[in-house]
């Protein structure tokens, strides 16, 4: 029997290739070509060659609109956890397709479990379809989470035709639909293992159009590569409407959801839950995580509080920093954690250039506390802050905050919703602030502007 045709399909970016290759000569990525059984014919082989050559003619004509039209906003459904809802910009929409990546055990399950029978209990028909668990482990989770009693239907299938097919036959089609996971499930039209692009993409198509057509909100849990890219074809973050990213540390209990796509709502949103015995829990108050416990009135070398911007929330976090002279001859390190190696290098060449301090000699490391990531450019001041503590072994202000930009020339620029940042942390007890000069909003706060780095090192105090 003559064997039959395959080829060899980039597992990164979807390219087909007629023979295996180290490297994907799209991508330039190593080792993801794998092999399938290639197409037994495509569209173009059965197409007459006059029809290849146009594609204006053969088709239906479809009814063109104005984009001047009115259309009502989407309604929202509530998924029983608030911050869930902020990050998806105020609930699901009906028909939307959402998915959510994270690490494995991060808690993506516990979550849209936790979701599903909050829903349940309020009257809306959810379906959570697994293929990675079995219907008794699933029943287990949710018996530990306290939601024994939710009326949620539930399935162990990995068979996209079969689970369509039940979702068809149930009559109204669910408000929520749960699929966890992606990469789990297979379509029987192609042929190749589960998680191979092809059939992530094939699989995934299936559930869209089925989500579309019956208004269903559906929710695909993504696994995620060892660098953290949701795994599959980079087209399946263009198929859907919503892609959610759990990220969190196992040695701290805090998980923050960050929406980095979203067609029905913004993407500076962030929801944060801490992992407990009980599940998920929502945290209202994020500033409670990220704060070291600070005796009143003590105040430590090389640490300042930063009032971070999480979209419209401000949340407030202590960066450490430590200082430490080298041997003469000894390459001093830079070793950060929580925020870009880069824009501390170049801080500390503005701390060289324009303020006469010497970093060259020391080593230099730089920490946020409890493993919060930081992409705010307001943090500059803080950093550098916490830096000249740490040089000259003066500690700032136990009720002290601080945040600003500063420029290459020293000048330091005005932060966006100052007075958000100033509200918050007046409210858990800070009475002065660092600040840019013409920063306004501090209300009852005592706010110390500058207007170059030069007047705050001045102010702190130059090393001795």
């Amino acid at each position: 029997m003559a064997r039959g045709k395959t080829r060899y399909v980039c597992q990164a970016c979807g390219v087909a290739a007629p023979r295996w290759a180290g490297q994907c000569a799209d991508c330039k990525e190593w080792n993801t070509l794998v092999e399938e059984a290639a197409p037994a014919f495509s569209a173009s082989q059965s197409t007459p060659f006059a029809a290849k050559q146009s594609l204006q003619a053969g088709g239906r004509r479809i009814a063109m609109e104005s984009l001047a039209d009115d259309v009502a906003l989407p309604p929202r459904l509530s998924t029983g956890i608030n911050e869930l809802d902020r990050a998806l910009g105020g609930g699901l929409v009906p028909g939307s397709v959402t998915l959510i990546g994270g690490d494995p055990g991060i808690g993506k399950s516990t979550l849209l479990l936790q979701a599903a029978g909050k829903m349940a209990r309020t009257g809306a028909a959810v379906a959570y379809v697994s293929g990675e668990e079995a219907a008794d482990q699933v029943r287990l989770r949710a018996r530990r989470l306290g939601l024994a009693r939710a009326d949620v239907a539930l399935a162990a299938e990995t068979n996209v035709r079969d689970i369509l097919t039940t979702l068809t036959g149930l009559g109204a089609p669910p408000g929520m639909l749960v699929i966890d996971s992606i990469q789990t499930m297979h379509s029987d039209t192609l042929e190749g293992a589960p998680g191979t692009v092809s059939q992530v993409r094939a699989s995934a198509q299936e559930l869209i159009r089925y989500a579309k057509l019956s208004g269903c909100a559906l929710i695909l849990v993504g696994h995620v590569t060892k660098d953290g890219q949701l795994a599959g074809p980079r087209v399946l973050e263009h198929m859907v409407d919503t892609v959610l990213y759990f990220e969190g540390e196992r040695s701290h209990q805090y998980r923050i959801l960050r929406a980095v796509k979203n067609r029905f709502g913004g993407t500076d949103e962030i929801g944060v839950f801490a992992m407990g015995a009980d599940g998920l829990e929502e945290v209202a108050n994020p500033s409670s995580l990220f704060l070291t416990s600070r005796a009143e009135g003590s105040s430590v070398t090389g640490a300042v509080v930063f009032p971070a911007l999480e979209g419209t929330r401000p949340v407030l976090c202590e960066i450490q920093a430590l200082v430490v002279r080298v041997p003469s001859g000894a390459t001093p390190r830079r070793a950060v954690v929580g925020w870009d190696q880069g824009r501390l290098a170049m801080l500390l060449a503005v701390l060289e250039a324009r303020c006469g301090l010497a970093f060259g000699g020391h080593e230099v490391y730089l920490n946020v506390a409890g493993g919060l990531r930081i992409a705010d450019p307001a943090a500059d001041l803080a950093v550098a802050c916490a830096l000249i503590s740490a040089l000259t072994d003066r500690p700032l202000p136990a009720d002290a905050v601080a945040f600003g930009e500063v420029a290459l020339s020293g000048e330091l620029r005005p932060a966006g919703l100052a007075g958000l940042r100033l509200k918050e942390a007046a409210k858990l007890g800070f009475g002065r602030a660092f600040v840019p000069d013409g920063t306004s909003g501090g209300g009852p706060m005592l706010v110390s502007g500058f207007r170059t780095m030069n007047g705050l090192v001045d102010h702190l105090g130059r090393p001795e």
